[in-house]
């Protein structure tokens, strides 16, 4: 997946730090527990959210790990959000290396391959579980591959694909006001992690000449976007966000809603400067926003 959704931990107090930490670690465990040891490879934030979004609740207690051997983390304990969260994580990430295998050819698409490869069985599995969402998800990236080969030039088009697919998640909430506004929710989450992954890829995308619509509507100079072209394309990103925070306002997350909280209204604008502004990845390798 991507890594993108994450809360501002700075501005969070420690109960609310450890929170996080304990759903980003109970996730990770959970992911091992289902599928083994592979699939804790490609643990991610955004999927820890989604825990959150359907959680609502944390038990929790400390444990060490392989990562962290000495001092006891606090991690949640296995429950019904973090399988689902586990299944919907194996699905995308089988997704996501099957289009690395389609874009990159023979040689480039072999680390690709030898991914897939260790998630295969996992992938199989999650299949039984979450039959539904990876249905929707095969239709929506099928979709998206169309509007690839098309070279299709409309960016609401190609990020409704990817916002469509995560919207089906919320078929795993089962109180039906609460999946409705999930839905919103996840929808307008999904198209804001496509616009800024297309933003976060577009020099690599410019360079290879890969399929990336951002390229077609904005302006760009040398593999960025011009100063007007990220003005414009932040605002798209931040209209996203307020409707994120329309639909957060309608429910309560429970014992996550401070971290939600932090996610809508902080992380996500951080997150987006950061990846217009050409930084992100350098905050990155220098550990900010990292789990403590």
């Amino acid at each position: 997946m991507f890594g993108y959704v994450r809360p501002a931990l700075d501005k969070l107090d420690t109960e609310n730090r450890e929170l996080y930490q304990a759903a980003y670690c109970g996730l990770c465990h959970t992911l091992g527990k289902r599928y083994g040891l592979a699939a804790r490879l490609f643990l991610n934030y955004d999927l820890t959210f989604l825990a959150m979004l359907l959680g609502r609740k944390c038990s929790a207690s400390k444990h060490r790990c392989v990562v962290h051997p000495i001092r006891k983390r606090p991690c949640a304990c296995q429950s019904r959000a973090l399988d689902i969260a586990a299944d919907m994580s194996v699905i995308l990430v089988w997704w996501q290396l099957r289009d690395g295998i389609t874009d990159h050819g023979f040689w480039r698409g072999l680390k690709f391959r030898a991914a897939s490869l260790l998630l295969r069985r996992a992938y199989s599995r999650a299949c039984i579980y979450q039959s539904d969402f990876d249905r929707n998800a095969r239709q929506q990236l099928e979709r998206l591959n169309k509007l690839e080969q098309e070279n299709c030039a409309s960016v609401d088009r190609s990020a409704d694909c990817f916002a469509s697919l995560l919207s089906g998640a919320a078929a795993a909430e089962e109180d039906p006001i609460q999946r409705r506004i999930l839905e919103q929710f996840l929808y307008h989450l999904g198209r804001w992690i496509y616009l800024a992954d297309a933003a976060d890829d577009l020099k690599k995308d410019l360079r290879t000449g890969s399929y990336n619509p951002i390229a077609m509507r904005y302006s760009h100079e040398s593999g960025k976007l011009t100063e007007e072209s990220r003005r414009k394309l932040g605002l798209t990103m931040d209209a996203s966000i307020r409707q994120m925070a329309a639909a957060f306002e309608l429910t309560d997350f429970g014992e996550y809603e401070p971290v939600i909280r932090s996610v809508v209204y902080e992380g996500l604008y951080l997150v987006g400067a950061a990846v217009l502004n050409g930084t992100f990845h350098i905050r990155q390798k220098r550990g900010q926003g990292d789990i403590p």
